[in-house]
């Protein structure tokens, strides 16, 4: 039925038993010996093929468990709950550059595509003993095109969305940072978002507390360099970037900056 895969294409099922695929998920790799060599090498290469493999379920009856369908293009193995499509790079109208937002991390893929991924795959196992291998090739191929760019398309929305929240924010503390009371549940109320959200805005390590710290020691610093504030005290520029008394602001400072605000104007 279908023709076999040029030597080294086929990856055995048995290897899809070790790739951890969360429900719901979408994960895409890239396969070969170019790929491989620029993995150990730590270069950067096309690779021969690129596989996709969706965290679903294929409907009963569609066909056996470990499924494994191959064509000189692309191959389709079926396992309980992932399912992988590997497809020749050279065929995907996207190139290899504009996938790598996807590449290696699972990137969710909406409930709506899952099912007709999934009710694809079921209809091509059920019938594929009387379709054209031809023909069969194309449509896995444009099978894989559908799901790329739908979870391409949504991914670059949702990074699109966190960087208009994160910058929302920023904009807020940076406007209220003269408030000693400015807090990460004051960001998160005015944003309408829960504070656990305004976290994974920031998920780079720094905390919301000391990004606000860090934006009033860099405007204390703007302040304290600014020879047109040079008659301006200690204390107000303290007050002025919302920390409760010129002690707290001095030993902040030094530790941040490594001097004082005094040493620091006066250098």
């Amino acid at each position: 039925m279908a023709t076999p895969f040029a030597e080294g294409w086929a990856t055995p099922v048995a290897t899809l038993l070790t790739v951890d695929v969360a429900g719901g998920f979408l994960t895409v790799r890239a396969s070969g010996a170019a790929a491989a060599k620029a993995a150990l090498s730590g270069g950067a290469s096309t690779p021969e093929h690129i596989q996709l493999l969706v965290g679903c379920a294929v409907p009963r009856g569609a066909g056996g468990n470990g499924t494994a369908l191959r064509f000189p293009d692309c191959a389709l193995h079926v396992l309980p709950s992932v399912v992988m499509l590997t497809v020749t790079e050279t065929r995907l109208t996207l190139g290899f550059g504009e996938l790598k937002p996807l590449m290696f991390q699972q990137v969710p893929v909406d409930a709506a595509l899952r099912s007709v991924f999934s009710g694809a795959v079921a209809h091509v196992l059920a019938a594929a003993h009387v379709l054209d291998p031809h023909g069969l090739s194309h449509h896995l191929l444009g099978l894989a095109e559908l799901v790329l760019r739908s979870a391409l398309r949504a991914e670059l929305e949702r990074v699109d969305s966190l960087v208009a929240r994160r910058r929302e924010a920023l904009e807020y503390m940076r406007e209220h940072l003269s408030d000693p009371s400015l807090s990460a549940d004051r960001v998160a109320e005015a944003l309408f978002i829960s504070r656990r959200r305004l976290y994974q805005l920031f998920d780079d390590g720094q905390g919301v507390s000391e990004r606000i710290r860090g934006l009033r020691i860099d405007r204390a610093r703007a302040l304290l360099a600014d020879p047109a504030k040079a008659a301006r005290g200690i204390g107000e520029i303290a007050k002025d970037c919302g920390f409760v008394s010129a002690a707290h602001f001095s030993r902040t400072f030094r530790q941040v900056v490594g001097r004082t605000p005094s040493e620091f104007r006066g250098r």
